[in-house]
């Protein structure tokens, strides 16, 4: 049974890591799920704690994490280490003498506390001695409640402001002159929903095979044993070499000599689309096709000298530009995994490089934003009318591969 848990980063002034905030959820759907807060609370903690563990998720950084009122009278923070966690109080929180002392016993024990979605009431001064964070909603905090905020914490130089919610460089530069110490937001980067990654036999059969004959000079001896080595890799080859693709009349009686036949190029298209069948099992049939679309699109464009300096990677970069959706896992986390060049992995993780202009060109394609896909174009000098062509048969050429195999 998976567990699952959403993270955003929070960063510092430079825009460095600081912490995460972890968020409970029952699924990789990025959305809340229909559980009460103590309930998140519960199940969040007992996960970190039986499954991922904060390692997994944070990386050695601070994880923020949510408790109710009702979760700090139980203790539930005393369960996790307090140099690894900022205890961060709901605003459904009452502030009362009880939970004045729950966070008096949690200081005596060194945690961080901060008050999330903070909004100003003279009562939470009796709680500022104790508080070492206040978060700031940029989506609900007025200039007139900000200005309150900062006059009421002056006398404590102890707490620290946190702007979340940030939408906009504006908002980001308002809360740096406001005298923010860290930020968190879709500025800066959506929650992204982490789960733990492991692969089957056959998986680490097919990316012994992509770091192979992804080489300047592939050994195609170790390629032949790799596939001798996985039956059923042994036998979607010679079936693929057998499809009408490729009107053969003679049979093939040995790996070696599929291999041979089918040569460094084709082969490696092979190796890409059972790499993308081995990695969507469970996965909507569409989101293969888009795949295996986005890699003959790359590669087309490339073959008609749409974009240089791209021909070598083209296919392997829009194959792999979805397959964090075809596992269900952190695009840097599958990235870092994988034998590939930095090339790669730029285009598909930080989509920089020409690469990068075709996986936006694709996306377009796939929203059907036809404006500014032509204004897109326009601005990368490449001719709209060809690309849109390219597209399309590339639709095709997916389909047929993947009814092939």
């Amino acid at each position: 049974m998976s567990f699952y848990a959403a993270r955003q980063p929070i960063l510092n002034k430079d825009k460095t890591l600081f912490a995460y905030e972890l968020l409970f959820r029952n699924s990789l759907e990025n959305i809340f799920p229909n559980i009460n807060d103590d309930q998140a609370t519960a199940k969040l903690i007992e996960g970190l704690q039986f499954n991922l563990g904060l390692e997994t998720l944070t990386k050695n950084s601070l994880a923020f994490i949510n408790f109710t009122q009702h979760s700090l009278f139980e203790g539930y923070p005393f369960l996790l280490p307090n140099d690894k966690v900022v205890v961060e109080i709901l605003e459904t929180a009452t502030p009362s003498k009880k939970l004045l002392n729950a966070c008096i016993e949690l200081k005596k024990k060194k945690y961080t506390i901060a008050l999330d979605d903070y909004e100003h009431s003279k009562v939470w001064q009796h709680f500022f001695p104790y508080i070492d964070i206040i978060k700031l909603d940029y989506s609900l905090t007025s200039e007139t409640q900000f200005q309150e905020i900062l006059k009421a914490i002056a006398p404590f130089p102890n707490i620290k402001l946190l702007a979340e919610k940030i939408e906009t460089y504006e908002e980001y530069q308002h809360a740096v002159d406001l005298g923010c110490e860290y930020f968190q937001g879709y500025f800066f980067s959506r929650p992204e929903v982490i789960r733990s990654i492991s692969f089957s036999p056959a998986q680490i059969s097919i990316i012994k095979l992509m770091a192979e004959i992804n080489k300047a000079t592939p050994d195609m001896n170790l390629v032949t044993s790799l596939f001798e080595e996985e039956v059923s890799l042994s036998f979607k080859l010679l079936r693929h070499l057998q499809s009408p693709l490729f009107k053969r009349r003679k049979d093939v009686d040995t790996i070696k000599q599929a291999v041979v036949i089918l040569g460094n190029k084709e082969l490696k298209r092979f190796i890409s689309i059972l790499f993308t069948a081995q990695f969507s099992k469970g996965k909507p049939q569409e989101l293969t096709v888009m795949s295996l679309a986005r890699a003959r699109f790359c590669e087309s464009m490339a073959e008609n000298n749409m974009l240089k300096g791209i021909e070598t990677s083209a296919f392997l970069i829009g194959l792999l530009s979805l397959i964090d959706a075809l596992v269900d896992a952190d695009i840097k986390e599958l990235m870092d995994k994988l034998p590939l060049g930095p090339d790669i992995k730029n285009a598909i993780v930080e989509r920089q490089g020409n690469s990068a202009n075709l996986l936006h060109l694709c996306e377009m394609f796939e929203k059907g934003e036809w404006q500014q896909l032509d204004d897109y174009c326009q601005e990368i000098k490449i001719d709209p009318r060809k690309t849109a062509e390219l597209y399309t048969l590339s639709i095709q050429w997916a389909t047929e591969r993947l009814e092939s195999m």
